[in-house]
């Protein structure tokens, strides 16, 4: 045992020391981070330019004024102005573009055209066709001789939102959110996959280093290769719980400080102005709370996503985590320092791998089928495959999976893992003093079958 702890000691210093785990331990909660708060920093600083944009109808009036103007565009009506000659000078004349309307859209939704000389956004184009769209209904049913049509339609149009309720075996309610579910299934799935895999080909790569420097010799005149081999699985899994920790540590410091500082209420303020404002009627929350009365529609809408989310069974899903990270990166930790030891380089570990990726690759296929429908059969069956159950449990619990399911799991994992272990080590013994001959899975056999 002292040797083996000899053994993790060093895999664990040698690599936390490496500028590579530096910089990565450093970049990833950066990237991560960015990826979280991008989106909304780039919606706070988008295009500040005033868009003019000329509105043209080819015969009528219908549209006049049916869009209204924004704090990013001002929508002006040429009537029926020659659009061939606007064309050749609207840039000239001051406009971003052309919105030509034809008099068939009440019949032909996509006889409208929007001319620029560059890609409009996004937000541009679904604020007029939603601005259309609506005053298309309004026009059809016009024609129904309907009177005080538009109060009718004010007192009418309804915002529905659907509450969940989960009800425990007690009997005992709390409300939930099938987005934040869905959020956390794909980021529980995703990172299993990610850090089994990538720590899972750090142990094999280690492997075929000491092997083609002929370290190995020397070590192993002093270890055995079995205790050689489960120092270094364990050594890296203990780097791997390390840069874990950081990331997470160090992405919820970085959140927190950019939230704080960049994401304030004003900015939140700025956000809702630069949304068109038929936009944010329909986003309008049904009720306020008087704790909820003075803050804005954002604010009140993330308040109520974070209690949701607190909701989540947090104790189970942490424990899962970590339970199916260790076993299911030794389990495959183990094939992956196998094939290693079998090899003399990595070019020739390709004939090894397709078997070993495409369980992995399988599991994050079902794991992001499994977020629209956790209760499936599929969802069920590779939940148990211990191959594949790391990932796709972890997008299933989420959602909540019966405790003698997540029981199962586990059992059935252990039993495997340590299986592989013990076939992976009889490997490992005969194959990191082989050199010189290129093995296959009919190699890798005899070595499982050797005795002693």
């Amino acid at each position: 045992m002292n040797k083996i702890s000899v053994i993790i000691k060093r895999e664990y210093i040698t690599r936390v020391r490496k500028k590579s785990f530096i910089i990565m331990t450093i970049l990833a909660p950066v990237l991560m981070t960015g990826i979280i708060i991008l989106p909304t920093v780039l919606m706070m600083n988008g295009d500040k330019n005033l868009k003019k944009i000329a509105v043209i109808e080819d015969g009528s009036d219908l549209f006049k004024n049916a869009i209204p103007d924004t704090k990013d565009a001002d929508y002006v009506y040429l009537g029926n102005t020659d659009i061939n000659v606007l064309k050749k000078n609207f840039e000239q004349a001051g406009y971003y573009g052309i919105l030509y309307i034809s008099p068939e859209i009440i019949n032909t939704p996509n006889a409208i055209q929007l001319i620029s000389k560059n890609q409009p956004p996004i937000g541009l184009l679904d604020h007029i066709s939603g601005s259309l769209e609506k005053e298309i209904e309004r026009e059809k049913l016009l024609a129904y001789n309907i009177q005080d049509l538009d109060e009718i339609l004010k007192n009418i149009r309804t915002k529905v939102s659907i509450q969940t309720i989960k009800i425990d075996e007690t009997g005992q309610s709390t409300e939930t959110s099938t987005g934040i579910a869905m959020a956390l299934a794909y980021i529980g799935g995703f990172l299993m996959y990610m850090l089994v895999f990538m720590f899972g080909a750090q142990v094999m790569r280690g492997v075929i280093e000491e092997k083609t420097s002929r370290v190995v010799e020397v070590i192993v005149s002093s270890v055995k290769p079995v205790q050689l081999m489960m120092g270094k699985i364990i050594g890296i899994a203990l780097v791997g719980l390390t840069q874990f920790m950081i990331w997470v540590l160090l992405t919820l410091g970085i959140v927190t400080v950019v939230k704080t500082t960049v994401l304030k209420q004003g900015s939140m303020t700025e956000i809702t102005r630069n949304l068109p404002q038929n936009i944010m009627a329909e986003n309008q929350l049904i009720a306020a709370t008087p704790q909820t009365a003075e803050m804005s529609p954002e604010l009140v809408e993330f308040s109520k996503m974070f209690d949701n989310a607190m909701n989540q069974d947090w104790l189970l899903i942490i424990t899962s985590f970590i339970f199916y990270f260790i076993t299911g990166y030794l389990l495959y930790a183990s094939i992956f320092a196998a094939i290693g030891s079998a090899v003399d380089n990595e070019t020739e570990t390709q004939q090894f791998m397709l078997p070993v990726t495409v369980p992995i690759l399988l599991g994050l296929m079902v794991a992001m089928g499994t977020m629209t429908n956790p209760e499936s059969s599929l969802s069920f069956w590779f939940s148990m495959i211990p191959f594949t159950s790391p990932i796709v449990m972890m997008a299933r619990i989420p959602f909540g999976v019966p405790f003698w399911q997540i029981a199962l799991s586990m059992l059935l994992m252990i039993i495997t893992f340590i299986a592989f272990v013990w076939m992976a080590a009889k490997v490992y013994r005969t194959g990191i003093l082989m050199y010189g001959k290129k093995s296959s899975w009919k190699e890798l056999w005899k070595w499982l079958r050797y005795s002693g």
